[in-house]
């Protein structure tokens, strides 16, 4: 009988074959969704499909609202800022 903790879904199987020649079964953690925008839900461009607080070295990219929303609609919601201040 496996381990109760590895008896749950939420990790996945994975088989592997071992050095003695045997397929053995290991558990790990899903991988995350891909990040998407806030607004049209398009995957993000620049964002890796990583597990939160996994890689504190890969950074977002620098634009405002950068991992959040996608290059159209940023673009998009700046031409209304501007078109909003102007008038």
């Amino acid at each position: 009988m496996v381990r109760p903790a590895y008896r749950s879904r939420s990790l996945r199987r994975v088989k592997v074959r071992v050095p003695s020649g045997e397929v053995r079964v290991h558990y790990e953690k899903r991988r995350a969704n891909v990040p998407h925008c806030a607004i049209c839900g398009a995957p993000l461009q620049g964002m890796p499909r990583v597990r939160k607080g996994s890689h504190e070295s890969i950074r977002p990219p620098t634009r405002p609202y950068g991992g959040n929303v996608c290059h159209r609609c940023l673009r998009l919601a700046l031409k209304r800022a501007v078109r909003a201040s102007s008038s």
